[in-house]
């Protein structure tokens, strides 16, 4: 296509441009130029940058030019999130509109309701926003992959978000089918995102095998980082996960504000936090709502809409509203404790200034004193681009299973032409043969172990050579379980005289009885009544009330933000390079780590010890993340055990762990020993934790997402305990009698690396030959070695009886 074919095609958007005001930056125009060129391509840019335009820009100006008009979807837009799928709807009406185009512009994720989901069956919106999850639903229906095939171009969206996942290596599977079967080979695949440590790893993984193109917009977002501190230090705690003890300081930041975003890391923070703001400024209910994604969809549309038209003051919110929504009223954003991670805290920050050349303002509120340091690391971080690098997901058995039943339950497949396609993933390039045969066979026979029983016979081959699943309840039964999450079994909260407030977890409402209170999506309700999963509630005025848990709630602190976090404190141990505004607030309290411990440099180890009432503790600080110690505090405990024998409590947090013993602990043996040594790792940290358990865990995701269980119809979901029963059989099959399965072996590789961060744990402990160890023998518990004491004493003393014993402690 010559310049001049280019510049005519593209003359209608940059026309559109004009009447707002606009000019098209050159990523913009790289863009459409590439899509001109037929190119599939990666754009990274900031938040708030014009992304969202760049990628649509070129086929709604060329439908403008041709002016051809011809019935079926001409754009696919894959978004992760539901309420960023909004959004994007807002921002492609209004071009559409501007570009004089009859196109529809439709939405399709969980929220969609059953009238527009049926009027999909036949004919897609122009222009198709969904999720990966609904893309594969309306894959698995009949006629559904040619439908979408058809479309000139995918574009996916927040891919940072989706890389690294499950759900990435959805994307990249549907993607890459109907790419295939476009009738024109011509479909261009883009993937949009703001915070890429290795973009051209992203690409790969989304186009494969392809040569795409790279375009990167040479623009700097500024995001600041502001702690919110009290005027008195002794107003700073000395553990905890909540931070309430400065609620007064954000709401005066709200109070500043036109439109605030308080961003917490679990829903049950974000429901604490909503009513004590609420119970400290009652002028602003109405003024201020919730955001999680365990609220009922009226209630999170109603807050989105309210926060676009600039009605609300302040929400309090999780992950849910995290990625490039657009709500331009929003001038602050608070986040409620360490966001554990870099690339995070650049998304939450995004969330105001979200426009060319504005600032992003984030407000960090630490919920014990310490984590002001973590305020630190993260802004140095942003500061030096350190960005979370995201490693792709290959060969997860579990996703591919579940594909080739989706395709079964659709159209049919016939495995050489799915085999072709997988070649040119990034997630199954390297898919042995015998490992592509096991999962035929799991699907058609149920494989070696599950052959004899029937209902693991999905998929046959029919009278054309098609691989389909002709049976209409396990087609059903699959339809209903697509995806790549797994969630517990969760309860519908009624209200009497409202409806639904949203859900919650089985396990939390079991362990309520009838007239028992909790506070839940804004609201203080009391339990009328539970019958199977259907909790129905009526208002209460309890003071007493309960806050719901959800699984998965902490993170754990990532490699980059480790490695600023233990430069943070070697700052803290030069007292003049100690500049920073909360490394000056904490001076107190690295006065107290230094009087009865030391102040760890970058390379050392600190190693603590000390003798109370409660026995003998051992406390170590590799700065690492909860996880990594978590499998340190195993392998140690193990290994002590082996020189002397004893029994070990163990905490851990973002900072360290400990251990603690009612006999004394040999550190004196362990520095002449080979306890922090990287050999024999594997088989010590096996023989030291119940391995069996976290990979019992871990193949119930994956026998869930594989299909292998089920876990039941909309109203009649199968019971937890029913759940754990299957899958704990499945596995014992699978362990007795194929060993080999790659369902299994696919459970015990999570296990290592999700919950052990395996990788992490060996690279540190290779490390340890280039480290300083310095051990101290404490007195009085250090401010360090405080938060790990609280994490044990919490499980067994009264909130009182707790907090008179920590106020002993710290200040003794």
């Amino acid at each position: 296509m010559t310049p001049s074919e280019v510049h005519r095609l593209h003359a209608p958007v940059k026309a559109w441009f004009q009447q707002q005001g606009w000019t098209p930056q050159a990523f913009q125009e790289e863009v459409w130029e590439a899509f001109a060129r037929g190119q599939d391509g990666l754009l990274q840019a900031p938040t708030g940058s014009g992304k969202t335009y760049a990628a649509m820009g070129h086929v709604l100006s060329a439908a403008a030019v041709s002016k051809r008009s011809s019935r079926g979807v001409k754009l696919v837009w894959v978004a992760p999130l539901r309420a960023l799928s909004a959004d994007i709807a807002d921002a492609a009406r209004a071009m559409v509109a501007g570009l004089g185009l009859d196109w529809e512009v439709g939405t399709r994720t969980g929220d969609t309701s059953a009238k527009e989901k049926a009027k999909q069956r036949t004919a897609l919106p122009d222009i198709l926003i969904t999720t990966p999850e609904s893309l594969h639903i309306l894959i698995a229906q009949k006629g559904g992959a040619e439908r979408l095939s058809k479309a000139q171009a995918v574009v996916v969206d927040e891919w940072h978000e989706l890389l690294g996942s499950k759900r990435g290596v959805q994307v990249e599977l549907a993607v890459s089918w109907m790419a295939r079967r476009n009738p024109e080979r011509d479909m261009c695949v883009w993937g949009i995102s703001a915070t890429l440590a290795e973009p051209e790893l992203a690409l790969e993984a989304l186009v494969g095998s392809a040569k795409g193109a790279l375009i990167r917009a040479d623009i700097q977002k500024d995001i600041e980082v502001e702690s919110t501190m009290p005027q008195a230090f002794a107003k700073l705690p000395w553990a905890g996960h909540i931070g309430l003890q400065l609620l007064d300081e954000v709401a005066e930041v709200v109070e500043a504000h036109q439109s605030t975003l308080i961003f917490t890391n679990t829903r049950r923070q974000a429901e604490v936090w909503y009513q004590a703001l609420l119970d400290h400024k009652p002028e602003w209910a109405g003024l201020m709502a919730m955001h999680h994604g365990s609220i009922a969809r009226e209630l999170r549309e109603w807050v989105e809409d309210a926060l676009h038209d600039g009605r609300l003051r302040a929400v309090v919110c999780t992950a849910s509203l995290d990625l490039g929504v657009d709500f331009r009223p929003v001038d602050a954003v608070v986040q409620v404790g360490g966001p554990k991670g870099v690339s995070r805290m650049i998304q939450r920050a995004g969330r105001c200034g979200h426009r060319p050349g504005e600032v992003s303002k984030a407000f960090f509120v630490p919920t014990h004193g310490l984590e002001l340091i973590e305020a630190v690391a993260l802004r140095e971080a942003i500061v030096h681009g350190e960005i979370e690098p995201k490693t792709p997901v290959i060969l997860c058995w579990d996703v591919l299973v579940q594909w080739l039943c989706t395709l079964s339950v659709g159209d049919g497949f016939q495995p050489e032409e799915v085999r072709s396609v997988l070649a040119h993933t990034h997630a199954y390039g390297e898919m042995e043969e015998d490992d592509w045969r096991q999962c035929l066979d799991l699907i058609s026979t149920g494989g070696p172990s599950l052959r004899a029983y029937t209902e693991h016979r999905r998929v046959d081959v029919d009278e054309e050579g098609l691989w389909r699943m002709r049976d209409r309840t396990k087609a059903r039964r699959h339809r209903m379980s697509m995806g790549a999450i797994v969630s517990a079994a969760m309860v519908a909260v009624h209200l009497k005289g409202q409806g639904l407030l949203g859900h919650v977890e089985e396990t939390f409402v079991a362990s309520l009885s009838e007239g028992d209170s909790f506070v839940f999506a804004g609201h203080t309700v009391a339990l009328v009544s539970f019958k199977g999963l259907v909790a129905k509630v009526r208002r209460s005025k309890s003071s007493t009330a309960r806050t719901p848990a959800w699984m998965g709630g902490r993170m754990s602190l990532s490699s980059e933000l480790s490695h600023r976090l233990r430069l943070a404190w070697d700052c803290l141990a030069d007292a003049d390079a100690a500049w920073e505004p909360e490394l000056q607030r904490l001076a107190p309290m690295v006065q107290i780590q230094a009087e009865r411990s030391c102040i760890p440099r970058a390379h050392q180890l600190l190693v603590e010890t000390l003798e109370d009432g409660d026995g003998h503790h051992l406390f170590l600080y590799p700065f690492e993340g909860r996880k990594v110690h978590e499998a340190l505090a195993m392998l140690l405990a193990y290994r002590l055990s082996l020189l002397t024998p004893q029994t070990f409590n163990w905490a851990c947090n973002d900072d360290g762990l400990e251990l603690l013993s009612d006999q004394p602990i040999p550190w004196s043996r362990v520095e002449d020993s080979d306890l922090l040594s990287p050999a024999h790792l594997m088989d010590d940290l096996s023989a030291g934790f119940n391995a069996s358990e976290l990979v019992r865990r871990k193949f119930r995701d994956v026998a869930t997402i594989a299909g292998l269980v089920f876990q039941g119809f909309p109203g009649a979901t199968v019971k937890e305990r029913h759940l754990l029963t299957s899958t704990n059989l499945l596995l014992q099959v699978f362990q007795d009698h194929d060993p080999d399965n790659l369902l299994l072996r696919q459970a015990q590789d999570e296990m290592l690396a999700d919950q052990l961060e395996f990788g992490r744990l060996l690279q540190w402990l290779q490390g340890m030959c280039n480290r300083e160890v310095v051990h101290c023998v404490l007195e009085k518990p250090s401010p360090l070695a405080f938060p790990l004491f609280v994490d044990r004493l919490r499980e067994r003393l009264s909130s009182e009886t707790l907090e008179d014993r920590l106020k002993r402690m710290a200040w003794a």
